[in-house]
């Protein structure tokens, strides 16, 4: 027998051995977890149990969760925690036709972590597992924490390269690279782009985002997301400064026309 299919037939507590953090030490492996939640409809198919990780490289001027960013405000917890308190929801979550979420955050800043999230949940409760990233860090995914991710929720926040700058405060690039490798794999991704009157609204912005899309060949729905100002009491009670505070909501119609043109593209824009 290989220790693959060893690993296969081992109960749970032997499988953690055979995930890559299981394989790195026999302590529990432990992140940095600002908080858990279910939710329906904004985190994947389904009702879902999401793990928000703590810490984000990007510096989003429309985040609604600003309080993710420092890894340091998490909370020290253990996949054995978090694995537990989601397997108290896993006879409902799979009767609802949903799965377990990987968020953040960032969650690829803490690679391992969310690695041992997404084996325990697929491989020990049987969930659909997704993974909420900016693409940024993709190179950090191994090909293993991959074959353990059903489906990306991968957001490409604009097509011009300054702007993407000008909204994350990081290049665009390694998001591109990420989406490329994740076609190359064949994995499912719902691509989500936020329109922000001004900034990401331009059309040949949205345009680019929406044939970059449609080229990769793998993308199954396109999340056009209005932007809102709901987080901004966050920044206000961290003491930072919300730069967006006099940007409007878009339209109806420029939401409308913005999904007219990922449609276009022959995508399912939602």
């Amino acid at each position: 027998m290989t220790r693959g299919d060893a690993c296969t037939a081992a109960g749970a507590a032997t499988r953690r051995a055979c995930t890559a953090a299981g394989a790195a030490t026999r302590r529990p492996i432990v992140g940095s977890v600002h908080s858990w939640d279910l939710s329906t409809g904004v985190d994947g198919p389904g009702t879902r149990f999401v793990t928000f990780l703590s810490g984000c490289p990007l510096t989003c001027l429309y985040c609604h969760n600003p309080d993710t960013w420092r890894m340091r405000d998490g909370k020290r917890t253990t996949a054995d925690d978090v694995v537990a308190e989601a397997a108290k929801y896993r006879t409902f979550i799979r009767a609802a036709g949903g799965g377990a979420t990987v968020s953040g955050g960032e969650p690829l800043l803490q690679p391992v972590f969310a690695g041992e999230l997404l084996h325990r949940y697929k491989h020990e409760l049987g969930l659909h597992t997704a993974l909420d990233t900016s693409g940024f860090l993709g190179s950090r995914a191994t090909d293993a924490l991959l074959r353990d991710v059903d489906l990306v929720l991968l957001d490409i926040k604009s097509w011009d390269r300054d702007t993407y700058q000008k909204v994350t405060g990081r290049p665009l690039r390694p998001t591109l690279d990420f989406a490329r490798r994740l076609a190359e794999l064949g994995t499912e991704v719902h691509v989500r782009f936020v329109l922000v009157p001004g900034l990401t609204d331009d059309p040949a912005n949205i345009e680019g985002v929406a044939s970059f899309a449609a080229s990769l060949g793998n993308v199954s729905r396109v999340d056009v997301l209005p932007f809102h100002k709901l987080g901004e009491g966050k920044w206000e009670a961290l003491g930072m400064r919300f730069s967006l505070h006099d940007t409007p909501s878009p339209t109806p119609a420029a939401v409308a026309e913005a999904r007219e043109t990922f449609s276009s593209y022959g995508l399912n824009a939602i």
